[in-house]
């Protein structure tokens, strides 16, 4: 049980990429190397990393949490946006929840026993009725409630897309923190903005700034391992966030090594390991309740 663990972690994803097609393209023009094209073979999808994710944490004993992006896809968007690269960063290789490959693996991850959830599109965070819709059509493929989410680029409002995520009916979200920094900057504990069950869980530290992963993961290693240590001596809740592509080892190696052990570090520290929605499940959300899950 929760209460009984020296800290919390919490463990997500955000699913965003899982095909590698406009970036094999950039890959190869970016590194003037063509071994990103093999992306483009029939049958060869490097960025679909489920499997791989699932079995780090089955073996472990863990479950975390899986954010899926309904974005708009680049033939939708106005025409004079099709030549923009930063179109092509937010629409481009973008798949769609209802595609059968997706919608089979978002049933297999809930039978499974790990939390599907809402990854709010990029113009969502503001648009309450584009929000509800991604959630009907999440929780439709799903066959069940969506609970949380994190919006796409930490997109924030404060309060209001907090106010507008709650009205969609979502409990908690996790969007709050940064793709350039790492640490316990908003609190060693979960938010709670309108004093009621709607519950803000800060991102602690996400894959992408942690220092020279790929050359040097001692480094970043030191970093994840001073973080745990700072989580357990203040009975924090620590979520962190890795992205299902970097376990693809040829273009993002050590990722996938790290994660693995930064799980292992923290069951050896006692933490209780999981996804944000079950965890929201065990705080005391009585009005004037103090957030720590050991309270």
């Amino acid at each position: 049980m929760a209460e009984d663990a020296t800290f919390h972690l919490c463990l997500t994803h955000d699913v965003e990429q899982v095909y590698k097609r406009f970036g094999a393209i950039y890959g190869t023009l970016r590194d003037r190397n063509p071994r990103h094209l093999k992306a483009l073979l029939p049958g060869t999808e490097p960025y679909w990393r489920f499997e791989d994710v699932m079995a780090i944490e089955d073996d472990l004993g863990v479950r975390s949490a899986f954010y899926f992006l309904n974005e708009q896809r680049l033939r939708n968007r106005p025409v004079r946006e099709w030549l923009s690269a930063r179109s092509w960063q937010l629409y481009g290789d973008r798949y769609s929840v209802s595609d059968p490959d997706i919608a089979d693996v978002i049933r297999r991850l809930d039978s499974g026993g790990w939390e599907v959830g809402l990854h709010g599109s990029y113009e969502s965070y503001r648009e309450p009725q584009r929000l509800r819709a991604e959630k009907g059509k999440l929780e439709a493929i799903l066959g069940g409630k969506v609970v949380g989410g994190r919006q796409h680029y930490l997109n924030l409002d404060v309060p209001d897309t907090w106010e507008m995520q709650a009205d969609v009916g979502l409990r908690y979200d996790a969007s709050l923190g940064s793709s350039k920094t790492y640490g316990f900057d908003h609190g060693y504990t979960p938010l709670r903005p309108f004093d009621d069950e709607f519950v803000v869980f800060p991102l602690t530290v996400m894959e992408l700034p942690l220092p020279n992963v790929e050359r040097r993961p001692n480094r970043a290693w030191r970093v994840c391992k001073r973080l745990l240590e700072e989580a357990r001596e203040n009975g924090a809740v620590m979520t962190v966030l890795w992205h299902p592509r970097f376990f693809y080892e040829n273009d993002f190696p050590n990722y996938g090594s790290l994660y693995r052990r930064l799980i292992e570090r923290a069951l050896e520290l006692g933490a209780w390991v999981g996804p944000p929605g079950e965890l929201h499940e065990q705080l005391d959300h009585t009005a004037g309740a103090e957030m720590g899950p050991n309270k």
